[in-house]
């Protein structure tokens, strides 16, 4: 484990040699002690995907939590939305998620959600982790022990709850779904069916060591091919812990983050309900993007990558709607967090109420031509006051200016910078990466780690 046990999306690691459940005992404890200090509701929801290694932690974690005196509630396998509804509407001080999202099966993760449905806020965990391992002397004993429990009900009003978001139904729609063999293989199914919609199901069969390793958001070629194979008006592909969905329409082609909340912003801008006419992306969000939602009339605000800050930035504008790429949508005036079979819901409706078919959205835009390069580096110290590096990056800005965009930033957990150019031409856009490119194997020692064009792909 690194220094800083906290990650952007909680806690990750090989299970069991990283991620131990030593170490979820003491989470558990340090986070149920954090509970007792800030006077909140002493119980705790928690939900799993469908690793291997789930249960293990699980019992782990919550063992830590009881043995502070703190009640936990077990849903067994959920995904992360259904964790962040429970923990906003009901009596829970705290959300616990045991999931490593779309990493493989031999990872794991641990993530801490507020009893408002949010992600833990930076200072909790800073808390969290500078209690770690400290001992109670005063444990509670007998009747004041947390006790563990599983309750279906919670989960069920989920369910009612996300039936209750498409008053349409879905009648008719015919939905491709890959579930990648995650926390979304009994639940997403079953919602859509009793909605009135026709799943063809793939990716429905957890082994405990197959989640993510056959399709899923982050291996969307799959539902892609089922899209198209089976004939259906769309397909949706969830990741691991179920908290983004990305979509293909009925020609095979992926609708990726920006394209889904391109349909969504498009369709309420024109029927009313989008209040103020606001989107957040991030610094990755595609021109051809932006300039579509300007034509319909939609501000597009940009953040740093990652949904902590889409949400933050969502509730400094009163935002309905913000998300990344990568197809982690928020739709804030529905849950806090990002919620893949809410994102689903939402993309189908609008497909009912508008009577078209996926593939007619793909003319509402063009997106530009966009690629992400990701260079493995010596060192990221200093990198941006290296000559070569600084003098490509002016040119590079100069050769755009009017043209295209350019984001060179570093990784937050690895030694390497992420290049990402867009313009209208692709020829210019290749050149001025690769310009960059050279300048930083010459000035830092670098290598291309991959180059992946986003135009229609999926961002980081």
């Amino acid at each position: 484990m690194s220094k800083r046990l906290f990650g952007t999306d909680g806690v990750r690691g090989l299970a069991n040699r990283e991620l131990t459940p030593e170490l979820a005992f003491q989470i558990g404890q340090a986070a149920g002690r954090w509970i007792k200090s800030k006077g909140v509701t002493s119980r705790i929801v928690m939900g799993r995907d469908t690793r291997r290694s789930g249960p293990m932690l699980g019992a782990a974690l919550a063992s830590g939590f009881c043995s502070e005196g703190v009640d936990v509630v077990a849903l067994g396998v959920v995904p992360t939305g259904c964790v962040s509804y429970c923990a906003m509407r009901g009596e829970y001080g705290m959300g616990a998620v045991i999931s490593a999202s779309h990493n493989p099966a031999p990872d794991n993760g641990i993530k801490l959600i507020g009893h408002d449905g949010r992600k833990l806020v930076e200072d909790a965990e800073r808390w969290i982790e500078a209690d770690l391992g400290n001992s109670t002397s005063d444990r509670p004993t007998g009747p004041l022990v947390g006790h563990l429990s599983n309750d279906d009900s919670d989960r069920a009003a989920y369910e009612e709850w996300l039936v209750s978001l498409v008053p349409e139904g879905l009648a008719g729609l015919a939905v491709a779904m890959d579930c990648g063999h995650g926390a979304a293989f009994s639940i997403a199914p079953r919602i859509f069916e009793a909605l009135g919609a026709e799943i063809k199901l793939v990716g429905a069969a957890p082994d405990g060591t197959n989640i993510n390793a056959e399709g899923g958001a982050t291996k969307p070629e799959t539902v892609e091919k089922l899209t198209l194979e089976s004939g259906c008006d769309i397909g949706v592909a969830f990741d691991g812990d179920a908290d983004r969905a990305v979509f293909s329409d009925d020609q095979g082609r992926l609708i990726n983050g920006d394209r889904t909340m391109a349909i969504w912003c498009a369709h309420w801008r024109h029927h009313g309900g989008f209040e103020p006419p606001l989107v957040v992306g991030t610094v990755m969000t595609n021109s051809g993007f932006e300039r579509y939602m300007v034509r319909e009339g939609v501000t597009v605000e940009r953040t740093d990558v990652g949904d902590k800050y889409v949400s933050a930035r969502l509730r400094q504008k009163n935002g309905r709607i913000g998300g990344e790429q990568s197809g982690h949508i928020i739709f804030s005036d529905l849950l806090p967090t990002g919620d893949g079979l809410v994102t689903a819901l939402q993309v189908c409706r609008v497909l009912k109420r508008e009577g078209r078919r996926a593939c007619d959205f793909f003319g509402d835009y063009e997106s530009w031509p966009q690629i992400l390069v990701n260079m493995n580096v010596a060192s990221k110290e200093g990198w941006s006051d290296r000559p070569l590096v600084k003098e490509a990056i002016a040119q590079a800005e100069n050769d755009l200016l009017g043209t295209g965009r350019l984001n060179v930033r570093p990784s937050g957990t690895q030694s390497m910078i992420r290049i990402m150019v867009e313009a209208t031409d692709a020829d210019l856009r290749d050149q001025v990466a690769e310009s960059i490119v050279a300048a930083m194997m010459k000035d830092l020692d670098g290598e291309v780690y991959s180059r992946v064009d986003l135009t229609y792909a999926l961002g980081d």
